[in-house]
């Protein structure tokens, strides 16, 4: 095992790298490095191919294996619950912070940037009809081949909660769908040796196209962004994971260091979801509480995306000369906490929903998001960010509070001394990590044993 992380160690060391040299590629010869963009949009495209079947073997496992429906309604309820919550906390911070700053000052929009925004807008806007009807899938297996994160929720929860209600017989199904999720973990394992090249193309084509300029003219948004975001992580989540869980913030974030320099890189936090889901199950917490609430999460905790709206929203209505009165604030923090649920997994949604937003809400202001175009990729940078840590601190606490979590393993994780298997991303080889059905089918012994109980 130690050859293992040993030759991943040297993958991330090259994927740093490579973000180094795709920087340098983009400021020396940036009508090179635009061209090398399906670089980076291939690898991304590489791992969203594998999120939904992970994201249906962890459901089906996870919801499958525990006999009592009501413990799964009860885990999700939770989540959903918190998840609403903190978007709104994210929200209101992004709304104090633009006030603050007021970063929209001094800018024009040009002709150019207003016919810019007024693409971003185009289809955006989606009413929450529409949102919902789309949950559902044309077909049973329509969700897997579109790639629709929520539409693969439905159909695993329908096919989890299937096989828990035929008791025995649907056991052989459930060691079947463990392979399966091995067998998507281990090809998964080896797509990661791409990102390299997938990170160094991805970074030299946003440097390439965007330049210095921009960033120069943008910088107190951009600042005031990233550090709003830090604030959010450090200050709100690490205080509730301290006071909920007991954990520090710190090493837990150290913990998904290599998922964060993946999202950095990619600029996706859907880059790291089978990453995230592998690594919250090697920490301790319950395989129901990880499959529940890290897809969910991913669809409707989206903090940093919240807290991106919120002040973007202030930066287009400064910029264009009409700022938002404080009532005009409150209710597009109102329409925000629902817009931005449409945000869900995809790269660069935030830039759409916020045109889409400000198109319902208030749309004189949808040119004025041209303005904010050229540098959102370096925002969505911080975005995916906030929202992969969102997650992360969300399923510890979900798992604290249904009692679903090894507080012992926990410990022995965050220190160092239970490796997590970076070669298959599934815990073969550790002991203390049941496997992913038979011990699963004994439920209040295993559900004590994660409790510390």
């Amino acid at each position: 095992m130690a050859a293992r992380r040993d030759r991943t160690h040297y993958l991330y060391l090259a994927v740093i790298g490579a973000v180094v040299l795709g920087i340098a590629v983009g400021f020396l010869a940036p009508g090179v490095a635009v061209e090398l963009k399906p670089l980076g949009t291939g690898f991304v495209n590489l791992i969203k191919m594998m999120i939904s079947p992970i994201i249906f073997c962890t459901i089906v496992l996870g919801v499958g294996s525990v006999r009592k429906a009501a413990k799964v309604g009860a885990v999700g309820g939770l989540a959903l619950g918190y998840f609403m919550v903190m978007s709104t906390v994210a929200l209101a911070i992004g709304l104090v912070v633009g006030n603050l700053l007021e970063p929209g000052s001094g800018l024009h929009l040009t002709k150019e940037l207003a016919e810019a925004g007024a693409k971003q807008a185009e289809g955006a806007s989606e009413s929450t009809p529409d949102f919902l009807l789309g949950i559902i899938p044309k077909t049973l297996v329509s969700a897997f081949t579109e790639g629709e994160v929520l539409q693969t929720l439905l159909v695993a929860l329908l096919a989890g909660f299937a096989l828990q209600a035929m008791g025995a017989a649907g056991e052989p199904v459930l060691r079947g769908i463990g392979h399966i999720q091995r067998l998507v973990f281990r090809i998964l394992g080896m797509i990661m040796w791409a990102a390299p090249v997938g990170a160094f193309g991805a970074i030299a084509a946003v440097v390439g196209a965007t330049g210095i300029d921009a960033l120069k003219s943008l910088a107190v948004i951009m600042i005031g962004f990233y550090a709003t975001c830090a604030i959010f992580v450090f200050v709100v989540l690490g205080a509730l994971l301290k006071l909920v869980a007991g954990l520090n913030i710190w090493t837990l974030l150290k913990y998904l260091g290599r998922e964060f320099l993946l999202i950095l890189s990619t600029s996706s936090s859907e880059s790291a979801l089978p990453r995230l889901i592998a690594k919250m199950e090697h920490l301790g917490v319950s395989k129901p509480v990880v499959g529940i609430t890290v897809p969910t999460g991913y669809s409707f905790n989206l903090d940093g995306t919240a807290i991106y709206l919120t002040m973007a929203s202030l930066f287009v209505a400064e910029a264009m000369g009409d700022p938002l009165s404080v009532g005009e604030q409150i209710s597009l923090l109102v329409f925000m906490i629902i817009a931005s649920k449409g945000a869900a997994g995809v790269t660069g949604a935030g830039l759409a929903t916020l045109a889409g937003g400000l198109q319902s809400h208030r749309p004189e202001l949808v040119d004025g998001v041209g303005l904010i175009v050229g540098i959102d990729r370096f925002m969505s940078e911080a975005r995916a960010l906030t929202n992969f840590a969102g997650n992360a601190v969300a399923t510890v606490l979900v798992g604290t509070w249904t009692k679903e979590i090894d507080k012992a393993r926990v410990a022995e994780v965050l220190a160092g001394r239970v490796p997590f298997d970076e070669k298959t991303l599934v815990d073969d080889h550790a002991p203390a990590d049941p496997s992913p059905v038979p011990d699963q089918r004994s439920e209040d012994g295993e559900e004590k044993a994660r409790a510390g109980v």
